[in-house]
């Protein structure tokens, strides 16, 4: 009779060390000894995967060894994004290893702990990371905290899109947008601002234009604002849950004036979303909030693949992969850094530019003045109080 070894106390030890070992240096199961090249799984809660997938592209063919391929799961929506990450770490199951997202998912996601901090815990791997940053890209990657970093940026809106067709002279003023809006019941339309960059520019813009008392404080200082919107509400029967269907909104002739940004105008005309001829206009006494979208690491990767995420993350930082945020300009002009003209973007985003871009928009961003968008934790005050005292009952909350 042959007697088995693992019988022994102490051998079974051994075997088991020796297997524990073995697994450890085997890469298999994300463990942190792995040397293989990692699947880079991207998140997008926002649509940004058109503008990093060239940057990803990139770095997967000058680095086989550390990103065997990338993959990019469906979109999903910003406020969907912290009950991905919370199911997936309960689970202890990571597959995200790349978020980008919106100022919005940021905001959520720092507040609730999910995503880890990359700055100053990793600043060796970001280098004159605020000297290179364009000043207000700079400005606006400070309100993440060093949770996210920017790597795309606009002066964003608000702008007003509509359609000439049916809109021969635009509003002006704020006074005359809102008489316009009563004047035409169900033909001005704008999205959830938790879920929609124009939505929210607009959201943050109003405050200014209309003289609020602190444009910085939604609960407090926004009377004029809230009560701005709870009049247009009255002639908007459902708010969409997409930018995108306000854009088609706007294309069949169920709305005349939307919301809008320099990019969610230049970028829908090139797709054909919206009719070529459409035309923007910006209200006197304008004030741009800036936007930007973000990436962030989830909580819970394990050595290997966080190692490989902040390589990830400082080579999009670089002036050749800037250049792409280029784009087809989905967020105009696009780059977050410095140095980084549209002559270095591929032939087909000069092209976009050249023809669906306004050479007037540059003259705005010069002119007009930019601000910063709300704090994190005032923006989801001001989502939290327009979903229930504005949107309640007349949006999607799936």
């Amino acid at each position: 009779m042959v007697k088995n070894p693992l019988r022994s106390p102490v051998l079974r030890i051994v075997f088991l060390g020796m297997a524990f070992l073995l697994a450890g240096c085997s890469g298999t199961g994300g463990s942190p000894n792995t040397n293989h090249p990692i699947i880079l799984q991207v998140v997008d809660a926002g649509g940004y995967t058109a503008q990093v997938k060239p940057m990803l592209d990139a770095y997967q063919k000058a680095h086989p060894d550390k990103v065997s391929k990338v993959v990019y799961p469906a979109r999903i929506q910003a406020p969907q994004l912290p009950g991905k990450l919370k199911a997936e770490e309960n689970a202890g199951n990571i597959q995200d290893t790349l978020i980008i997202t919106g100022y919005d998912a940021v905001a959520s996601t720092i507040q609730q702990g999910l995503v880890e901090q990359l700055t100053p815990a990793h600043n060796d791997k970001f280098p004159n990371l605020d000297a290179n940053y364009l000043p207000a890209a700079k400005a606006y990657n400070d309100l993440a905290q060093g949770y996210g970093l920017v790597f795309t940026y606009t002066p964003s809106g608000p702008v007003f899109e509509y359609n000439p067709a049916k809109v021969s002279n635009p509003p002006t003023t704020i006074e005359e947008l809102q008489a316009w809006i009563k004047a035409h019941p169900h033909q001005f339309l704008y999205a959830r601002p938790s879920n929609s960059g124009p939505g929210r520019t607009m959201l943050m813009g109003l405050p200014y234009l209309l003289g609020d008392k602190d444009p910085k404080d939604p609960i407090h200082g926004w009377d004029k604002t809230w009560s701005f919107l709870k009049d247009a509400g009255s002639a908007i029967d459902a708010y969409p849950t997409r930018t995108g269907d306000t854009m088609k909104a706007l294309s069949t002739g169920e709305a005349s004036i939307i919301a809008s940004t320099l990019g969610w105008d230049i970028n829908p005309r090139y797709l054909q979303q919206v009719p070529a001829g459409d035309k923007t206009f910006v209200l006197k006494d304008t004030t741009f909030v800036a936007d930007a979208a973000f990436m962030m690491m989830p909580k819970g990767l394990d050595q290997a693949r966080q190692n490989v995420m902040l390589d990830v993350m400082a080579w999009m930082l670089r002036p050749d992969q800037q250049a792409y945020n280029y784009d087809s300009g989905y967020f105009y002009p696009g780059p977050a850094v410095k140095n980084v003209p549209i002559s270095l973007a591929p032939a087909s985003s000069q092209q976009v530019m050249q023809q669906y871009g306004r050479p007037e928009y540059d003259t705005l961003i010069k002119n007009i003045k930019i601000e910063l968008p709300l704090k994190t934790d005032q923006l989801v005050a001001a989502f939290q109080k327009w979903d229930s005292d504005i949107g309640s009952g007349k949006y999607q909350t799936s």
